[in-house]
């Protein structure tokens, strides 16, 4: 297909014992902004190197442009890597950092002055040109790994953590910076991280890892909204799993009964039939939490239980809700839409009702016990001051 630029075909690498990529097929397009998303040991650093021409994988083959590169060395492939510690040149200036690889090349001095100058322009480092590594603060030094990468047109960029060792402030800013330098240059970016954040902000597409496979490629928001598996569910953000069985049908809808809350409606997308068991994964953000139940005209439909209040974490921009519906716990989360001190507030152990639209629960299709274990544990109860 004319849209395959970069393509895994059945790509396996084993390191004695263990399978740190198994079996992975997919493809990439030419110019997208690819992520490799999950935890630690996943294989998503391993398929970057295989990329690279780092590691070479025991069996399958991989594809640039149409060619075969599984056995290309990496000063044969047209493919750039930017790692986490920047890995600049200490004794050179950012100017002569930048050119190193067009003097390697033995491009025209005229050529390269060329290069460097724009590339300097498109990343706002002209007046730092004369510079020392030491210098720069850390997202000045990941700007221009990011330029000497790209000063000579790579097919692909490959970005294997880069923005690691930055504050959160300067990582929010840096992922500003990367897309508007991918838009400019056009290039494949493939992006390693196992922060959701990162890869939900910059990317065209995600692969979500586990386990050296991938469990769900496709864009954010269907792997966010629309997750395949229980270990996609939550290790993209929250989720409160709810496991049940169906017990009737109706048009698009149907009814699971879940023990310990009861009859809970939801989107029968996968068209199930009763006597199913699903595993229905509903976000904390698609829960409302209110001190009186909702309107009628909200309530044909909506799933509507009482719970009490375990536990209250205020974040700033939405307050988090641990609540106890039916003996199992449940989180929720409200955003602060308005000023937060005109409104009333719900608090520790108070009687709430806790609601939700049946389109907003979404049935994953494979379930882990294990996956379960990604989702941060409520916090213990709290215990009474009062003897």
């Amino acid at each position: 297909m004319a849209d395959e630029f970069l393509v895994f075909d059945h790509v396996t690498k084993r390191f004695g014992a263990l399978t740190a990529v198994d079996d992975v097929s997919f493809s990439i397009k030419k110019g997208e902004f690819f992520s490799l998303l999950g935890p630690s040991g996943c294989g998503k650093t391993t398929l970057l190197r295989m990329v690279g021409g780092f590691e070479r994988p025991d069996s399958g083959r991989i594809y640039l442009d149409g060619k075969d590169i599984t056995d290309a060395p990496p000063n044969m492939r047209r493919v750039h890597t930017v790692f986490q510690n920047y890995a600049l040149f200490p004794t050179m200036t950012i100017w002569d950092n930048i050119a190193f690889s067009l003097r390697l090349a033995k491009k025209p001095k005229a050529e390269i002055e060329e290069s460097v100058d724009a590339i300097l322009e498109m990343i706002r480092m002209s007046d730092h040109a004369w510079k020392y590594p030491s210098q720069l603060s850390g997202g000045q030094k990941q700007r221009v790994a990011i330029a000497r990468a790209l000063v000579d047109r790579p097919q692909v960029l490959l970005l294997d953590e880069p923005l690691a060792a930055l504050d959160l402030k300067l990582r929010q800013h840096m992922l500003l910076e990367l897309d508007t330098i991918h838009d400019q240059v056009g290039i494949t970016f493939v992006y390693v991280t196992h922060d959701q954040g990162e890869a939900m902000s910059l990317s065209d597409r995600i692969a979500v890892m586990n386990l050296g496979k991938v469990e769900q490629l496709d864009t954010a928001a269907k792997i966010y909204e629309a997750p395949r598996s229980s270990f996609v569910a939550a290790f993209i953000g929250d989720t409160n799993f709810l496991v049940g069985e169906i017990v009737s049908t109706e048009g698009d809808y149907c009814t699971i009964k879940v023990e310990g809350l009861g009859a809970v409606s939801a989107y029968n997308d996968r068209k199930l039939d009763v006597g199913r068991k699903v595993h229905l994964s509903v976000r904390p953000e698609k829960i409302r939490v209110t001190l009186n139940p909702p309107p009628p005209e909200k309530g044909a439909g909506i799933n509507i239980f009482t719970a009490e209040v375990t536990d209250v974490i205020y974040q700033g921009v939405y307050t988090k809700y641990w609540l106890k519906s039916g003996g199992r716990s449940m989180s929720a989360l409200k955003p602060h839409s308005r000023f937060l001190l005109d409104q009333e507030s719900i608090t520790w152990k108070d009687r709430v009702y806790l609601w939700w639209h049946p389109d907003d629960g979404y049935m994953v299709e494979n379930f882990s016990p294990m996956d379960v274990s990604l989702i941060q544990d409520p916090p213990a109860p709290k215990e009474s001051s009062t003897p």
